[in-house]
Order: structure tokens, then C-alpha cells, then sequence
């Protein structure tokens, strides 16, 4: 018997973040081969003619699992029974823009959206947050949405945790599969923190010394700087790896993590670590049953504290940015 239809909201539905994830989510990528998704879609009134050519293309692949599309430049419509929220839409990060331009830009989306998330989603919603500056917008809605559950909403590292993956396995030449343990502390910027003391290599502890020059100079900036060199030789963010981020983060949060593993999550501090309670933060994060929950007990040495304090000053900072989006 088939299962009740998952609601499902995307936000910038036309963009090119959503055009990659749209006909993976109606596929069965997300949530699996036997589960019926209502795709409920998002944009701005300038931006629906398009959308009419991607709800096109959506009908033209025939997917048996998608039961209904519903089109919409009202938030409160989309979002109304929402099960699972992609909050996409954003104005986009150009060449030689700086993060406090595109903070200020965005910060007003994301009060809004919050505050129609507040009024109709569900109360057991999960909302992911794509739109940069992700974390701290990620911050704006969830202040604005009161009635939900702080743990409804998180932000996008997964992209940078998958580049690290990436990274791993070429440098120690193995498949990415074999990498574990690996995690991107703090913010979705150039001051994110992606450790690799704890990491895992088919299972095992590395034994050989950490090559310091290569991971000072090589890996960490790559990590930290990957989205900047995609805009620079495409003329545009990153797209189709962010759409599969977002699907990986989102697949895991519903359907858990690997048993044995953990990955990274911007989520609402807790405390831990001495993250400032209330910021979005990147944790390393087990997924059971629906939840996620911070990986405790963790041994973080000077060099990697000494990271994830720079990363929680830039988070403070831009909180203090659009304080007065952010309802106590």
C-alpha cells in the first residue's frame, strides 16, 4: 500500500540550486523508493513564468512518486502543513560582494519566511537553510518562528563537510566512502573550521603524522575557499553540489547517519563545546529516528579551539548585525 504523500516546500523553486534538487527529491532520492512527495514550490512573483517551465519539465519525467505540485509567491501557502522545508531562495553572492552585503540583503527574507513558518508548518517541520549567509539566516528564521521547536531548523555545512570528504580521499588515496570522523566546525565561511584529529580511514585512526604543512596551508584553505574558486570559474555559486548537499543533510536528518559515523549540521548551539547557546553553529551530529543530536566528548586541542572561537566571533558578529530582526 502507498504510503501518505511527504509535503515538501522549496523555496527560489526556479533557481539553479532548486533545478537540481527538484527531479532528485521527485526521483525518490530523499526519502526512498516507496514514499509519495507533494512538492510545493515557491518563488517570487517575477519569477513564475520560469517556474512554470520547471513545473513543466516535472510533469514531462512521469515520476510515479510525485502526487501533486503546487505553485504559489505566497509563503503561508507553501508552507502550510510543510513537512520538510528547503528555504533555497536568496539573493544570490556575486563577484567582489562582501558577506555583509549579502547579510543585510537577505535578512528580511528570512524574518518573513519565519514568521509564515510560524503561522501554518507543522509542528514537527524540519527546515533547512541554504540561502547564505545559511547560518545566520538560519538564526533569523528560527527566532521568528517561536512556536516551533528550536530543533526544527538548521543550516547547510554539508557542502563543506562533502568538499573535505573529497579533499580526504585524494590526498590519502582512497575512496570517499573510507573517509569518517571528519567534521566542519562554526560558520559557512571563510572562517570555517574543517578538523580532521578524530578522522577515520576504512575504519581505522591514522597512524602516520599529520603532514601540518599540507593541512595548514593546503587542505583547510581549499576547504574554506572552494565556493569562492566555483563562482570565480563559473560566474556563478556552486549548484548542483549544493543541491546534493542539501539532500544528503536533509536524507540524513529524516533517515539517520551511518551507525558508526557522524556528520556536520549547523545547528542551534546547546552549549556545547563553549559555542555560545542560540547561534547556528556547525556541529558534528548523529541522526536517530528523526533528531539529531551533538556529538559530545570530543578532545579538542588549542589549534582547533583557538578555530572554532574565530568562527563564533564572525556568528556573533553578524548576529549583532540584524539584532533587530530577531525577536526575543
Amino acid at each position: 500500500m502507498m504510503k501518505k504523500p511527504v509535503n515538501i516546500a522549496i523555496t527560489g523553486a526556479a533557481g539553479q540550486i532548486s533545478y537540481a534538487l527538484l527531479f532528485r527529491v521527485a526521483a525518490g532520492d530523499l526519502l526512498g523508493a516507496d514514499q509519495p512527495v507533494i512538492l510545493h514550490l515557491l518563488e517570487v512573483p517575477e519569477a513564475m513564468h520560469a517556474l512554470k517551465g520547471v513545473v513543466m519539465e516535472l510533469e514531462d519525467a512521469a515520476f510515479p512518486l510525485l502526487a501533486d505540485i503546487e505553485v504559489t509567491d505566497d509563503a503561508e501557502t507553501a508552507f502550510r502543513d510543510a513537512d520538510i522545508v528547503f528555504l533555497v531562495g536568496a539573493k544570490p553572492r556575486s563577484a567582489g560582494m562582501e558577506r555583509r552585503d549579502l547579510l543585510q540583503d537577505n535578512a528580511h527574507i528570512f524574518s518573513r519566511q519565519g514568521q509564515a513558518l510560524n503561522a501554518v508548518a507543522r509542528h514537527d517541520v524540519r527546515v533547512l537553510v541554504i540561502g547564505n549567509p545559511a547560518n545566520t539566516n538560519a538564526l533569523i528564521v528560527q527566532r521568528n518562528a517561536p512556536s516551533l521547536p528550536p530543533e526544527s531548523f538548521s543550516a547547510m555545512s554539508r557542502l563543506d563537510h562533502n568538499r573535505a570528504v573529497s579533499q580526504l580521499a585524494a590526498h590519502f588515496d582512497c575512496g570517499v566512502a573510507d573517509i569518517s570522523h571528519m567534521t566542519v566546525w562554526g560558520n559557512h565561511s571563510s572562517t570555517q573550521f574543517p578538523d580532521i584529529h578524530q578522522l577515520r580511514i576504512a575504519g581505522q585512526p591514522l597512524v602516520q603524522p599529520l603532514d601540518t604543512v599540507w593541512y595548514l596551508r593546503t587542505f583547510i584553505p581549499a576547504v574554506q575557499q572552494r565556493g569562492g574558486e566555483v563562482l570565480a570559474a563559473r560566474g556563478k555559486s556552486s549548484a548542483a553540489s549544493a543541491a546534493h548537499a542539501a539532500l544528503c543533510h536533509m536524507r540524513d536528518w529524516v533517515l539517520g547517519t551511518p551507525e558508526h559515523d557522524w556528520v556536520s549540521m549547523s545547528v542551534i548551539s546547546d552549549g556545547s563545546y563553549g559555542v555560545t547557546p542560540g547561534l547556528v553553529f556547525s556541529f558534528p551530529v548523529r541522526c536517530r529516528q528523526g533528531r539529531f543530536e551533538i556529538v559530545r566528548g570530543i578532545e579538542l586541542n588549542d589549534f582547533s579551539l583557538d578555530r572554532i572561537r574565530l568562527s563564533e566571533q564572525e556568528l556573533l558578529a553578524e548576529r549583532d548585525m540584524v539584532a533587530h530582526l530577531l525577536p526575543h
